[in-house]
């Protein structure tokens, strides 16, 4: 006796006919060959060693296999610390490069679904009829399975340009966490040096005001003049108005670091207003070898990626000038009732391959392949260039780190004068040998070499910063990624 198949074991065999034919024939036409250039990375000529000025040679080190690795900590300051880990947690641009991988990632599902089997399920009624016709019902349902044949290799070209592509966007994040760590380190070095500059210009207005009275006593004893007056006015008036610019400047600072760690603007204020000193930049950076670029710098990694990205989008071109071939399989019923869909007598099926070619195209794939050479070249151009201004960025910091340490030495000799000008002209003073504005004066000298070094002293510490950036440093702590939006799966 002879089963009628339900409706479930119909549904079964026709899911597992359609997926044998498509898998059976997939396999046996497994893709040959890919066609396009097969990716080499760009040869590149780098130095042997970094030109260092001779009066940095003591500050930094050439040295291979040098790690950068959370170089902030090197400042040893609590306070740097926790704005950087704050800044790694919830900058915006970083949460923006995030959301591009996120977009490079689905490209990648998008590419790799093109060299899988799809099998989808379709179904209707139709109630048909004429004037000399009878009116009837038609129901269907069906399994149709797909698979188009990549014999020439067009469609893993296409994974292999779409993990590039995720690749570069990766690489385009480390850059940012790296352009982000210099931006916080930088902010903290110019703000502490402005609060500097505050407490010196205090000082010197103070100075100032003891000159304008002693001044008006000299006036009022027969000795002074207005226009003594006038002049030691104007210098109160100049120190005050500086003043105030220093501390408006210091409250943007703030400002810029409360936005880098997205942040209301005044919402460190509190927090950042107290005086602090600039941090002290390590005794030593390890810049390493400059070939270790090429490594360390997100930068550079990225624009390699853009170059393999392009130069898989030539075979992804190329593939078009070729057959393109398919593989198609259907299963389904169709009755006239709908309690006639569970006999399998009302099935039917169908499979086999279709092929597709370009015979005629008034040359576009050519052209195409031809823009996709062109855009690999200019890739590899962008590679090279990027390498140079790497170069640059390291050669130019250096230079500029080793005149300002040189710039600071001078300075503090400058500070340390000037603070035994002020003594002897104060012995002098006590010893009636001369009056009080020649101390006033030379403490106003003072002041000015104070501030100076305190200049010195905050680009001293930001150029130690850049030079860490130039050198791609701090990318390797891995920022966590950017809260998963609802909806995405």
């Amino acid at each position: 006796m002879i089963r009628q198949a339900s409706a479930s074991d119909i549904t079964k065999q026709s899911i597992r006919l359609v997926l044998l034919t498509t898998i059976t024939l997939a396999i046996g036409s497994i893709p040959a060959c890919k066609v396009g250039p097969d990716y080499h990375k760009p040869s590149t000529t780098m130095p042997t060693t970094w030109e260092v000025p001779p009066t940095t040679q003591a500050s930094v080190a050439v040295q291979q296999g040098t790690s950068l690795q959370k170089w902030w900590q090197q400042f040893r300051d609590p306070e740097l610390d926790s704005l950087i880990n704050r800044a790694v947690a919830a900058n915006l641009d970083l949460e923006a490069a995030n959301e591009r991988i996120h977009a490079a990632r689905a490209q990648v599902g998008v590419a790799t679904g093109g060299i899988l089997p799809t099998v989808d399920a379709t179904g209707s009624y139709v109630r048909s009829g004429g004037a000399r016709l009878p009116w009837q019902s038609t129901w269907t349902s069906a399994l149709n399975g797909a698979y188009q044949v990549d014999v020439f290799g067009g469609a893993r070209r296409a994974i292999e340009q779409a993990d590039a592509n995720l690749d570069s966007s990766i690489e385009d994040k480390r850059n940012v966490l790296v352009t982000v760590l210099g931006e916080v380190a930088t902010d903290y070095m110019q703000l502490r040096g402005e609060q500097q500059e505050v407490k010196i210009a205090k000082e010197s207005l103070e100075v100032d005001e003891r000159n304008a009275k002693v001044t008006r006593d000299k006036k009022t004893l027969g000795t002074g003049t207005n226009l003594d007056i006038a002049q030691a006015d104007s210098e109160v008036a100049t120190t005050n108005a500086a003043l105030i610019s220093l501390e408006a400047s210091a409250q943007q600072t703030v400002y810029a670091l409360s936005v880098l760690l997205a942040l209301p603007p005044t919402a460190l204020e509190a927090e950042l207003s107290p005086e602090g000193k600039v941090p002290d930049p390590p005794t030593q950076i390890p810049v390493g070898l400059p070939s270790e670029l090429l490594r360390r710098r997100p930068d550079i990694r990225q624009a390699e990626r853009l170059v393999a990205a392009a130069n898989a989008g030539i075979g992804v071109q190329v593939a078009q000038l070729f057959p393109q071939f398919s593989l198609t399989g259907s299963v389904g019923l169709q009755a006239s009732r709908i309690d006639l869909m569970t006999n399998w007598k009302n099935s039917f099926w169908s499979f086999g391959p279709s092929v597709t070619w370009s015979i005629l195209d008034a040359g576009i794939i050519r052209s195409n392949i031809d823009l996709q050479y062109a855009n690999t070249e200019q890739a590899v151009t962008a590679y090279r260039k990027t390498i140079l201004t790497a170069l640059q960025n390291v050669q130019t910091v250096l230079v500029s780190y080793a005149q300002e340490l040189h710039r600071r030495v001078a300075l503090e000799d400058a500070v340390r004068f000037n603070q035994q000008a002020v003594r002897l002209s104060s012995e002098r003073y006590d010893n009636g040998q001369t009056d009080f504005l020649a101390v006033l004066d030379a403490e106003r000298t003072l002041f000015a070499s104070q501030d100076a070094l305190v200049l010195s002293n905050e680009a001293v510490s930001s150029d130690a910063v850049q030079l860490y950036v130039a050198l791609g440093g701090g990318w390797e702590i891995d920022p966590p990624a950017a809260t998963t939006k609802p909806g995405r799966h």
